[in-house]
């Protein structure tokens, strides 16, 4: 464990640590369920008191790479892909640019699901989905309230049988949440007006269009359904310029 030796850099100490540790077990080919080596083991290898490496070690296992088992030690574990990204993303200290890119990001990938949706979806499915609409609170202009929100379109991600696109759907909610309650005054007037020209388009709409097997149709659908998000998002942008 030569390779593991530390050496003075702009990085913290322990972010060291890590980036060493993590280039550990992938020169040494470490997989799932492999064990590590101990941390008086580690700490002398590295060259850093233990309370600095078991902080390194800390962050490995809250991230999910790092589990400790009775009699066997440190073993390597698949992390959560989107397991960070769950504990820093708050709405609360993004800044709007980043919030609008999660929320173009999220638009896109469901756009993007859309066959994966249709190739996969069942009649158990379409059922589920209409008592998720029939029971769903729907205020004025496409406005719904967010469980409403989460559990019509977190069904359709676990429809696509992607389990890391289902995450994605826990973590980006709060923050679709959030936009809709910060700009709530300035998303209103724009539903207002795409429901003037009949662009306005429901969960039951979406529904519909699956119900019948029109992917084509679903996808332009979904886009209208997202129309507001993309022109208040247009908005801003021009405002800044």
């Amino acid at each position: 464990m030569d390779d593991l030796k530390i050496y003075n850099q702009q990085l913290t100490l322990v972010d060291q640590v890590e980036d060493k540790l993590l280039n550990y077990f992938r020169k040494n080919d470490l997989r799932t369920g492999s064990a590590i080596p101990n941390e008086l083991e580690l700490a002398n290898a590295l060259g850093v008191a233990r309370s600095v490496l078991r902080e390194a070690l800390s962050r490995l296992k809250m991230m999910g790479m790092i589990e400790s088992r009775t009699r066997r030690g440190m073993i390597l574990t698949e992390p959560s892909i989107l397991g960070g990204m769950k504990r820093v993303v708050d709405p609360r200290i993004l800044s709007e640019e980043t919030l609008f890119d999660i929320l173009g990001f999220r638009i896109a990938l469901e756009i993007g699901i859309c066959h994966d949706l249709f190739e996969n979806i069942k009649p158990n499915d379409i059922e589920e989905l209409e008592e998720i609409v029939k029971v769903g609170e729907m205020f004025e202009n496409n406005a719904y309230a967010p469980y409403s929100e989460f559990s019509f379109h977190a069904k359709l991600y676990k429809i696509t049988g992607n389990k890391t696109i289902s995450e994605f759907q826990e973590i980006v909610h709060p923050v679709m949440t959030f936009v809709k309650d910060k700009f709530k005054d300035l998303l209103e007037p724009i539903n207002v007006e795409i429901k003037k020209s009949g662009d306005l388009i429901t969960h039951e709409d979406l529904l519909g269009y699956i119900k019948r097997k029109d992917e084509t149709g679903y996808r332009k659908a979904l886009e209208k359904h997202f129309l507001v998000y993309k022109l208040f998002m247009k908005n801003s942008q021009k405002q800044k310029e």
